[in-house]
């Protein structure tokens, strides 16, 4: 039986110091206070287990940030997290639809489980304010050994058909977009001022078998979300050994992790 919320917050706080790097970068890009107006509300699409949503609301001084994420397990976490000004929510980010808008829609490593970037970015601006900011940081590691060869081997048996029977028909390994194509997003959809860049982040980790354990806590929950538990495990030992022949079993070993940042505001 498939498992039905494959994110392990323990699993993926193993790398918690490596992953927040590109928040504060994002972060960075956000103006506190655009032409001189106080922000309100704020909402981060994928909080996960809350700690960074919970810096991000103390930054802005938001009067009310909303984290949204599709995971009971991350939620749990966040939860003791919440006061007055800082709630967390079950929802998919997929389906996100402001009622209220917002005056940050704000998005660190999430909106990449998203297919139709240039839909979903058309979405997420209707659920700005106007002078209403968006940031998004997405990685961009697709053609990295690490990411690459977990989209390979789940194009080969068994894992294809139990794939495809779960719903997930491998169209694509990720709906991540050039960072040149962000930049006409921003300008087409209205966004006066905009900031796009592509980074790319060194962790020295203790060793290559290490990237096996970080993308376990990420992009390989694609695939147990949908597997059952012993097809997984084949998974992942087939994943383990094809990386380490590739990738070289190294310690310890220097990953490279691109990831796409950018920022637009809109006009008031």
């Amino acid at each position: 039986m498939a498992t039905p919320d494959a994110w392990n917050p323990a699993q993926y706080g193993r790398f918690a110091n490596e992953r927040a790097r590109p928040f504060y970068d994002l972060l960075a890009l956000v103006d506190p206070g655009p032409g001189g107006r106080r922000i309100e509300r704020v909402v981060d699409l994928g909080c996960g287990p809350g700690e960074l949503t919970a810096e991000l609301h103390e930054h802005l001084g938001a009067t009310l940030t909303v984290g949204l994420d599709s995971s009971p397990a991350m939620l749990a976490k966040a939860r003791p997290l919440e006061h007055e000004g800082l709630r967390f929510e079950l929802g998919d980010i997929a389906e996100f639809r402001a009622g209220d808008r917002y005056d940050v829609v704000f998005s660190n490593a999430a909106l990449h489980w998203i297919p139709d970037h240039p839909r979903l970015l058309a979405r997420l601006r209707e659920a700005l304010r106007p002078g209403g900011q968006l940031a998004v940081q997405v990685p961009a590691n697709g053609d990295h050994p690490s990411h690459a060869l977990a989209f390979e081997i789940a194009h080969e048996p068994p894992f294809r058909q139990t794939l495809h029977d779960a719903g997930d028909e491998l169209e694509e390994a990720t709906p991540v977009l050039a960072p040149e194509r962000y930049a006409e997003l921003l300008e087409n959809l209205g966004f006066i001022e905009q900031q796009v860049r592509l980074q790319v982040y060194g962790h020295h980790l203790a060793s290559t078998a290490d990237v096996v354990e970080w993308t376990r806590g990420t992009t390989l929950t694609r695939y147990e979300k949908a597997l059952p538990p012993e097809q997984y495990q084949e998974f992942v030992d087939r994943y383990r050994e094809r990386l380490l022949d590739r990738l070289g079993d190294s310690s310890p070993y220097f990953y490279t992790f691109k990831r796409i940042l950018f920022r637009g505001l809109l006009p008031t």
